[in-house]
């Protein structure tokens, strides 16, 4: 059967002077049915509004319309495994999804009322991340990741550009934020608690905090507070802040570079807080913050001095592994438990009694191993033999200039290289890791193989000689 809509556009093209094979054409139609269409009443474009006509058997369940709506006034949230009960005591010997359907078309829509709130000086901040895709001048796209802050009483609002959308990114741009205000408020406030909560039931109870964040608010004295999705209304707050965030400062301003745009941050959070009366308050977030810096507590740490805790176990290499990063411990520690605190440019493990400071590692699988555990590691394995591929093995761990340049010394002094490997573990206590890859990585650009030419490299303060001249 042809629709109604088909025989329009028919009607339609016959009309403009289309041929009856170039209408059968474009609307896959025969041309039989093309030329009855020309003969047939034109179509009132009301009609295709109109219900189509019922087809084959007439509906069971429609018998049952009346008496279902009547039992969903008397109990709205009667389940519907009873009503389909119910009817078949009544009669009804249809299908459960015929029954289902209209079940779900007749009962009433639960409706809850709009609640916003607005909080008190010092009560109340909210937090969220955000990305937006930038357009750099020269035509380059970056996605980039933000996290946003707002005090809801005076309407203070702090933006960092993270790196990414992880537990720490946003403990560490919070923090900045809350250093910037001078103080935390009650409760924070988050809209989407995924990167927070690991799990919780459906009626919105969390079950399982992320362990990180949740022992740093605790340390913090500072409440939370969840905005469920599909309940933006809990929020408070007149603006989406991470939508006012992007129409106010992201898709309104251009930028060079990432260095542009967040001089140009820098700009824009002295406007907004210190220019510009926020829209909700009709007054200047500055303003108000006199009197919500008053109710603000004191900040318990500073930003550069929290650690987040990570629970640890020294591994049988007497080393523990962070985030693809690996750090040294003394070979004492091995098999031990531990916490590693990590600070924003430093990392602290302590397991039982024994306790390393490092450098923070960013490089995705880079080590840290201090000297005295290299030290620590030989002592503790026993025989000679071992100590021996043990050391080797330390220089390996430096990467692939050391992984090259060892090996071209094992097989040009197959019956010399033990010395050869004694030596250079020597000279990476004395001189450290940076210093003997680039040793490594000037021999082999010389191809210069052996310990002698590793010293001479590292203890010439003049830079790298001709190899005639280290042979000398």
């Amino acid at each position: 059967m042809i629709g109604m809509m088909t025989r329009l556009e028919a009607q339609v093209l016959l009309k403009a002077g289309h041929t009856q094979a170039d209408v059968a054409r474009r609307l896959k139609i025969s041309e039989r049915s093309v030329r009855a269409i020309g003969h047939e009443a034109a179509v009132a474009p009301e009609s295709l509004l109109a219900a189509p006509p019922g087809r084959g058997r007439p509906s069971k369940v429609e018998a049952f319309r009346n008496r279902i709506a009547e039992l969903l006034k008397e109990e709205p949230k009667l389940l519907s495994l009873e009503i389909v009960r119910r009817m078949r005591l009544q009669g009804y010997d249809g299908r459960k999804s015929a029954m289902y359907a209209l079940i779900a078309a007749l009962r009433p829509a639960e409706t809850r009322p709009l609640v916003r709130f607005e909080g008190v000086a010092g009560e109340f901040a909210q937090h969220d991340f955000g990305h937006v895709d930038v357009r750099f001048r020269n035509g380059s796209v970056k996605r980039t990741h933000f996290f946003a802050s707002r005090l809801k009483y005076s309407r203070d609002v702090r933006v960092t550009i993270v790196e990414n959308e992880q537990v720490e990114s946003l403990i560490r741009a919070q923090m900045e934020h809350y250093a910037a205000w001078g103080g935390v408020p009650l409760l924070s406030v988050y809209d989407r608690p995924k990167t927070i909560v690991l799990r919780w039931s459906k009626d919105g109870a969390v079950t399982d905090w992320n362990s990180t964040f949740a022992a740093v608010m605790l340390e913090l004295g500072v409440g939370i507070e969840l905005c469920w999705p599909a309940r933006g209304q809990e929020k408070g707050s007149v603006e989406n802040l991470v939508g006012w965030v992007k129409g106010s400062f992201f898709k309104v301003r251009r930028f060079w570079d990432d260095a542009d745009l967040r001089e140009q941050l820098a700009e824009w959070h002295v406007e907004v807080n210190t220019r510009r009366p926020c829209r909700a308050t009709g007054v200047i977030p500055a303003e108000r913050m006199i009197e919500e810096r008053e109710r603000l507590r004191p900040l318990k740490v500073a930003p550069g001095d929290l650690a987040l805790r990570v629970p640890i176990y020294v591994g049988p290499t007497a080393t523990v592994l962070h985030d693809t990063h690996v750090y040294s411990m003394d070979a004492d520690a091995i098999g031990i438990a531990g916490t590693l605190y990590l600070y924003p440019n430093r990392v602290r493990i302590i397991a039982g009694k024994f306790s390393a400071d490092h450098p923070r590692l960013w490089g995705r699988g880079e080590r840290s191993i201090l000297p005295e555990h290299r030290a620590s590691m030989v002592a503790a394995v026993s025989g000679k033999r071992a100590k021996r591929y043990l050391k080797r093995q330390q220089l390996l761990d430096l990467g692939q200039a050391a992984y090259d340049y060892v090996t071209e010394i094992v097989h040009r002094r197959p019956r010399a290289w033990i010395a050869d490997v004694e030596r250079l573990h020597a000279l990476l206590q004395r001189h450290g890791a940076e210093a003997m890859r680039q040793a490594f990585q000037l021999g082999l650009a010389q191809n210069a193989f052996g310990a002698e030419y590793v010293a001479h490299f590292l203890d010439d303060r003049f830079g790298p000689r001709p190899i005639g001249e280290v042979a000398r």
